[in-house]
């Protein structure tokens, strides 16, 4: 269970505080739901407290579990997709909402790989914010970093990877 104050990351949206917890009657059954503001987009959303891990509201990851996304940002990924647009966006969108930082990751590598390859689409750069987004604010929190320090380490293990 989350305290009102913590930090938490809702899939697809982010991070977001426990602003609070509250009960809410819907067809005469009562129910705790958690009000959460995501950080980033200054939405407030509730999420039911009983079907939260169903819904993928889970902790930011630990800072000993960074270095697992940044080893997952420098894999070299050479394969690009001939698949049309529509069903990588596809896949690309399940795997943010998937919550797991680490699916997040692997979208930001492939889109960036993508981008060195050729120009994105209006969809794909749309995407590829989103991705870094997600990751950017969850890593600073994690590593109690500035967000745009965060940025440039990410832009550096990119130029990096594609330098070689």
């Amino acid at each position: 269970m989350f305290e009102v104050g913590e930090v938490a990351v809702y899939p697809g949206h982010g991070v977001g505080k426990i602003e609070s917890i509250e009960e809410r009657e819907f067809s005469g059954t009562k129910q705790a739901f958690y009000v959460m503001r995501i950080l980033d987009t200054d939405m407030t959303i509730m999420v039911p407290v009983d079907s939260s891990k169903n819904t993928g509201l889970r902790c930011v990851i630990d800072s000993c579990e960074v270095k697992k996304v940044y080893d997952i940002l420098k894999e070299k990924n050479t394969n690009h997709d001939n698949a049309p647009w529509n069903r990588r966006y596809k896949e690309y969108m399940e795997r943010i909402k998937s919550g797991s930082i680490f699916e997040v990751a692997m979208v930001l590598r492939e889109l960036y790989s993508l981008k060195v390859w050729k120009e994105l689409s209006f969809g794909e750069k749309k995407m590829f914010e989103i991705a870094r987004n997600l990751i950017k604010k969850e890593l600073s929190i994690a590593l109690t970093k500035d967000e745009n320090e965060v940025e440039e380490e990410i832009e550096q293990i990119f130029i990096k990877n594609y330098k070689e």
